[in-house]
């Protein structure tokens, strides 16, 4: 059979344009499928960029809130402050108030002492010891108590020592005499006891 060189070119030609075809094709379809995933994606942002709008507004709104919520707290507080410190100014002024009408009577008995003719110096003594056992009574009702001297040990939390003796009878430290009494409140020490201390 002779070699009919024509007929292959015109085979090799048929197969090159059917190789092209198959390229073109396959070249529509990638074409195609990368638009239509960029349509997806164009989509998808799209999508993504109504959310997050949706999102910022959604988180706008909590921080609105939240400054809402932190101002009233902040409007509560210092309600609260003022609210107590004049409940807690009430309550001295009212502490105070009392405190004075309960010695209201020694002021009585002082004008009354002082109103009288001073004939009698026995009965004026007796008059301003009646009006000190009123008031003692009254500061003891307040929690006053006497802080004890008599036979005790110096105590720097009870006794200022203002001076110091030799006594070879008595031990260091012991209380000789008070030059000033000492008063605590509630058992407080509102002033010390001024004592004379031995030291030998």
């Amino acid at each position: 059979m002779p070699f009919d060189k024509d007929k292959l070119r015109k085979k090799d030609e048929e197969r090159l344009e059917e190789m092209q075809r198959e390229i073109d094709e396959h070249e529509e379809s990638s074409d195609e499928l990368e638009d239509n995933e960029q349509v997806a994606e164009v989509e998808e942002n799209a999508d993504e960029a109504v959310e997050e709008p949706n999102e910022l507004e959604s988180l706008k709104e909590k921080l609105a809130e939240d400054e809402e919520r932190y101002k009233r707290l902040q409007a509560d507080f210092e309600n609260f402050r003022r609210r107590t410190r004049q409940e807690k100014e009430e309550l001295s002024a009212l502490v105070v108030q009392n405190f004075m009408t309960e010695l209201l009577p020694m002021v009585d008995n002082f004008e009354r002492a002082l109103g009288a003719e001073a004939t009698d110096g026995e009965s004026f003594k007796k008059g301003v010891d009646m009006i000190f056992g009123q008031l003692m009574e009254v500061l003891k009702n307040r929690g006053l108590e006497c802080i004890e001297t008599k036979e005790a040990k110096f105590d720097p939390n009870f006794h200022q020592a203002v001076m110091r003796v030799e006594n070879p009878e008595l031990e260091d430290d012991s209380i000789v005499a008070e030059l000033q009494k000492g008063y605590m409140v509630k058992g407080k020490v509102i002033r010390p006891a001024m004592v004379q201390v031995v030291s030998n």
